[in-house]
């Protein structure tokens, strides 16, 4: 009886070793998934966080051609995001009426400092069916090529 005890216990000397080093495999993947996910989290909120600043800036053109629909045409056209020269635009605060070249210049140093001095708005008015258009683009090299650009559109009617 003592002999079968004993060639048992010789025929399972390391296999605890390859237990162990099959659990330690186990979860080196298991913990890589787990950093390639927190990669992807984190791509995934700079990109909506992106999105979202382009929605406000879209929404914000549009309530201000809202506020003035006398002034439409003056609203109307390519805004180009910039981050030069925004000192001189917002130095003394913006104070009096707003006026449609002073939200231009102000909305477009707001655009270079949220989406980057690649971003673009372009805002169409079709006066027989009154709808006001305005598209934003910008650069989200996080999930494309870097030229590529993701846009927002909304419409609304004036």
């Amino acid at each position: 009886m003592k002999r079968a005890v004993n060639i048992t216990i010789r025929s399972s000397q390391g296999f605890t070793l390859i237990e162990v080093l099959i659990a330690l495999v186990v979860l080196a993947f298991g913990l890589l998934g787990f950093a390639m996910l927190q990669a992807m989290n984190v791509r995934f909120v700079e990109s909506a966080n992106y999105r979202t600043q382009a929605t406000n800036l879209g929404y914000e053109i549009m309530d201000q051609v809202r506020a003035n629909k006398v002034s439409v045409s003056s609203y109307v056209g390519t805004y180009t995001a910039t981050t030069s020269g925004c000192a001189a635009v917002y130095g003394s605060g913006l104070t009096g009426t707003l006026t449609p070249t002073t939200f231009k210049s102000a909305w477009q140093c707001r655009a270079g400092a949220a989406l980057g001095d690649g971003a673009t708005a372009v805002a169409a008015f079709d006066t027989t069916s009154r709808i006001l258009t305005v598209s934003v683009s910008w650069g989200d090299s996080r999930w494309t090529d870097p030229s590529a650009l993701t846009a927002f559109q909304a419409t609304t009617r004036l």
